[in-house]
This record gives structure tokens, sequence and C-alpha cells, in this order.
């Protein structure tokens, strides 16, 4: 635990009038409340509310990665974070008797506790594929077992569930399943992951929606930092951008090569 408790940070962001205020700095990461996808930190784990259900804050893990999310690692008790969002599209939600499987790598995990809960709460049978480098970097699973959230879990180092990528009891998963069982697949973690997700659904005729990872520069459309190829009707190659379009995408429609 200590090799990693010194690169994760949780923080609470509750809402003053227009403002996040911190309110919860550095908890050991095994308790820590909440997980987020960094990076450009495009996904809240939980949106905190209140008795009546109204929103109050948001709560992230910050890994440090590099300067911009060592600001927010370093941040303190009263400090004021600007926020600009929420920007783009969701994953699409299914009913049942659809299923809906979802594929995180590493803390790809973070859009999943909100989106399990939704399709929960419409009786959609779920499954996370869930994996990483090591078991201690595998975040919150009571979380979603409370929930009856089916887990399949992978390591690479083989200390927790399967030894290998998450990839390959997707694939069995997928191959023993009939054809006439509708599902959905969603799919958050490194690009590696998502490509590899999405050919693999792609094989067995799966609908796939991936959420991708860019830089988000304005996260207005205007900069054009955040585009992603994808393919047109011609068999051509057009861009979107995520911030708009995304960040989540039909995985089939992007153009991965």
């Amino acid at each position: 635990m200590a090799e990693f408790a010194d690169k994760y940070e949780t923080l609470l962001l509750h809402r003053d009038r227009s403002r996040l205020h911190v309110t919860l700095n550095r908890p050991d990461v095994k308790n820590a409340l909440n997980p987020t996808l960094i990076g450009e930190l495009r996904a809240v784990f939980e949106i905190l509310r209140d008795a009546d259900g109204r929103p109050t804050g948001i709560s992230i893990l910050v890994k440090r990665i590099g300067p911009s999310t060592r600001l927010l690692y370093d941040a303190r008790v009263g400090d004021v974070v600007a926020c600009l969002g929420p920007l783009g599209r969701p994953f699409t939600l299914v009913d049942a008797p659809a299923e809906g499987w979802m594929v995180a790598g590493g803390v790809g995990l973070a859009p999943f506790w909100t989106l399990a809960q939704a399709l929960v709460r419409r009786q959609v049978k779920t499954t996370l594929f869930y994996g990483a480098r090591r078991g201690i970097e595998l975040f919150y699973l009571d979380y979603f077992r409370e929930l009856g959230v089916e887990l399949v879990l992978t390591t690479e180092d083989g200390s927790l569930g399967e030894q290998g990528r998450v990839i390959a009891p997707l694939d069995r998963a997928l191959a023993a399943r009939r054809e006439a069982q509708d599902l959905t697949i969603y799919a958050c973690g490194p690009e590696g992951m998502l490509e590899a997700t999405a050919h693999t659904a792609a094989r067995y005729g799966r609908r796939c929606e991936v959420s991708v990872e860019r830089i988000m520069g304005c996260g207005m459309g205007g900069c054009y930092s955040c585009i992603v190829p994808m393919k047109d009707g011609s068999g051509g190659i057009h861009h979107v951008r995520s911030c708009i379009a995304g960040p989540v995408l039909d995985a089939a429609q992007i153009a991965w090569d």
C-alpha cells in the first residue's frame, strides 16, 4: 500500500454558489471515498447529494502524473478549484433485458460507479471486467459488489483475480454468450485497452462505446486539441472534438489504425 499511497489523492469538492471548495484532503487510498479518471480529469466517480437528492459537489481521486495533476494533488482544505463541465456526451443507457458489460483499466473505473447505479436502477444485469497492473490498483470493489454488479478481475502480476489482461476474460465471455442475448459493452481506460475492446466487440458483433482520453485545452471545441479520427460513410476519415462529440464515442466508428 505504501508504494502507491503517495501517488493518489482524494478530494471532496463542495459547491458554494458558483465555486467548488476543497473540503477533504488525503486519506489512505484503501479508505478513499471516490476515485476518478485522471489525465484531463474527464470523469467524476460520484456526484455528492444532500438528503433531498440535490447535488452538493463531486469527488475525485488524483494520481500524480504531471504538472496539472500535481496542482490538484497539492490542494488543501479550503482551496477553491475552478471547474468546467459537464462536457460532451455520456454513455448510452440500455434497458432490461439487455445487459451492460463495463470494461475498465486501472483508474478507468471512474465513470462506471454512476453508470452501474443507473443500469441497476433500470434492472439491467451488469458486469464489470476490471484490470490493472496489481491488485492494489483495483479500487472500490466492495462498492460494486454491494450494488450487485458481477466482477471479473485481472492483474498483470496475478496478485488478484486472473493473471493477464482484461481482454482475455472478455473474449471468453463473449464467445460463450448467445447471439440472441442483447448486450452493450462500455469501456474506459488506456487507449490500447480501448482499441482491443473495440476489436473484440466487433468480432462478436456487439455494440461498444468507449470513453476516449484526450487533453482538453478549452473544453468548448475552440482549440481542437482533443480531436479523434472517425470513419465516414465513404471510407474516409474525419475528425471530431471529444469535448463535444465525446468523450464517449461509438467504438466501431473510431479510426484506430
